[in-house]
């Protein structure tokens, strides 16, 4: 009974009061990345993908914890979690971890991170650098051997540099250093905001251009 008690007691806290992009630069690749890859298993519901949550790694030690900026576990189920809590979760660790490269963040990202989601299990480890500062290429994948981390094959082409994840089933490329994720459904970059809202402003233009003909085409 006390034994339950105790474990009652602890909290898994959903924030540690840290706002972790440091710049516009890392805020956009993360927000686009999260949007992006959801958008892509927006048909199997049982597909989870967060960014910039907690991922607590061990029953009973709130400590233990982790928060990629984008992470997927390809059997847990997408729903609205104000933490990831592995041994709760059907799916388990996540399968996929990507970390935009930050200057307050880039050497943990390449290295003791790196280390430890290989020691956790995570099936691959990704990097991101926008601005190419850190990551020559700006991207690089990594999938899990034997318990280390083996580097992506990655190739250039018409799109520029592209890393396909054999965990995920997606194509990474990288575009003047943006990031970019290609639609399965379509072979199209998925949009970011901008092009989207682009895209709308121009529809709205030709609707209205259409019904401005309409008005003043001769009625018989």
């Amino acid at each position: 009974m006390a034994e339950t008690a105790a474990r009652t007691r602890i909290v898994y806290p959903e924030t540690d009061g840290q706002l972790l992009p440091d710049n516009s630069y890392q805020w956009d690749a993360c927000t686009y990345a999260v949007e992006a890859v959801r958008w892509c298993f927006r048909d199997r519901p049982e597909v989870c993908v967060h960014g910039d949550l907690f991922v607590y790694v061990e029953e009973g030690n709130p400590d233990n914890r982790v928060a990629p900026d984008l992470f997927v576990a390809l059997r847990s189920g997408f729903r609205h979690r104000g933490s990831y809590r592995v041994w709760e979760e059907p799916g388990g660790m996540p399968d996929f971890v990507l970390e935009v490269l930050s200057p307050s963040t880039w050497r943990a990202d390449v290295g003791d991170k790196r280390e430890r989601y290989a020691a956790l299990g995570v099936g691959e480890y990704w990097l991101h650098d926008p601005r190419g500062r850190f990551l020559p290429s700006g991207l690089a994948g990594h999938r899990l051997v034997d318990g280390a981390y083996r580097p992506l094959p990655s190739v250039e082409s018409s799109r520029g540099l592209s890393v396909r994840s054999p965990v995920l089933g997606l194509e990474f490329c990288i575009a003047d250093f943006d990031l970019r994720v290609v639609d399965p459904a379509t072979g199209e970059y998925v949009p970011t905001h901008r092009e989207l809202a682009g895209a709308m402003e121009n529809a709205r233009a030709r609707i209205a251009e259409l019904e401005e003909a309409l008005r003043e085409r001769p009625r018989n």
